[in-house]
């Protein structure tokens, strides 16, 4: 688990009006939760947590060195709000985490390899995108990679199939499918399946007059 430091200012004003101006000014506002402790609102700057965000989109760990507090609080950005239009930072809420206390969280899952499957006509299809894990914050992974070479048509990969570095412990249900190679399906268009209707159907009157037409010539 990898921490990056990031600044942060105490602020004792809060509102719309403050938070406007903190924004136009380049920061975000932010809280921090401390474990037992009062909630610390505070101000980051934008840039840099752009930065961090950039780096590492998945559970992004963050030593947040508030005024005065030399030894940072370690913690995780729990919430990132986001402006729709413009797209840019509007808030940000941090949590304490200790390393002697388990975390559960979504871990993103990786594949790797090209099944058998696949290369025998069959497409891969991805049942999961990550796994729910309960971990301390030392041996939690970036990611979970899952080799899929060995898949052929028809088979698949469970959760309860999936190995997981030790003291990680994975809380999703070990029946859920994770990924499975399946069969292709060819769809005709929809004018070529029209036209095949068509000519079915023509065919079968030409069937039905050919066998009610009366046989033989008329007699006198």
């Amino acid at each position: 688990m990898e921490a990056t430091e990031l600044d942060a200012v105490t602020r004792t004003e809060t509102g719309k009006g403050p938070a406007r101006r903190f924004r136009m000014e380049g920061l975000i506002p932010a809280v921090f939760y401390g474990r037992g402790d009062k909630a610390v609102h505070i101000t980051v700057n934008a840039a840099e947590l752009l930065k961090v965000v950039k780096a590492k989109k998945e559970n992004i760990f963050i030593k947040l060195l508030i005024t005065g507090d030399k030894k940072g609080k370690l913690s995780l950005l729990k919430e990132l709000q986001i402006e729709p239009v413009s797209r840019r930072f509007y808030h940000a809420d941090f949590y304490e985490i200790r390393m002697d206390h388990k975390l559960t969280l979504d871990v993103p899952i990786h594949f790797s390899g090209i099944p058998v499957g696949v290369e025998n006509g069959g497409e891969l299809q991805h049942l999961k995108r990550d796994l729910k894990v309960s971990c301390l914050p030392s041996v939690l992974p970036d990611f979970i990679e899952i080799d899929v070479a060995g898949l052929d048509i028809g088979d698949s990969i469970k959760v309860q199939d999936i190995p997981v570095p030790e003291g990680v412990t994975v809380l999703d249900p070990g029946d859920v499918g994770v990924a499975m190679v399946a069969i292709v399906k060819v769809s005709v268009p929809k004018s070529e399946a029209e036209a095949a209707t068509a000519e079915a159907a023509v065919a079968g009157e030409a069937v039905a007059k050919a066998e009610t037409a009366p046989k033989g010539g008329a007699k006198g």
